[in-house]
């Protein structure tokens, strides 16, 4: 898709996280997790709670099996507290065990145990 994405434009000042994670080498598999993320087959539940904890904006992108995720948070949003309740809420743990089907972890792994941070190393504006 050479015409690029258009981002959602939010009343307050945001702040960007950037994770990564592969799924399993196969592509029945992918197709299936793809799948499993469309409009019609994600669990409301799921993207309930992530609003619940604060996300403004969640997009994830695929090359291969690498998973590229980017959130878009307020400025005041810690990462690691919204992580940890995420995974308290209903359905979450659920998820996170459906999806491991699918992704290169480990059994129980919640969210943020499976999605690594990446550090930004560069950026063209100041």
């Amino acid at each position: 898709m050479q015409q690029g994405f258009s981002t959602k434009q939010h009343a307050i000042p945001v702040k960007r996280y950037c994770r990564t994670m592969d799924l399993k080498d196969n592509p029945e598999l992918i197709a299936e997790y793809v799948k499993r993320h469309s409009r019609n087959e994600a669990w409301p539940e799921i993207q309930a709670g992530i609003r619940e904890v604060g996300i403004l904006e969640m997009e994830i992108y695929i090359l291969g099996n690498r998973l590229f995720m980017i959130v878009e948070t307020p400025l005041d949003f810690d990462w690691d507290s919204a992580m940890e309740r995420l995974a308290t809420l209903p359905r979450q743990q659920e998820w996170e065990d459906f999806m491991a089907i699918f992704q290169d972890c480990k059994e129980g792994d919640t969210a943020a145990e499976k999605w690594k941070m990446m550090e930004r190393m560069f950026y063209l504006y100041e």
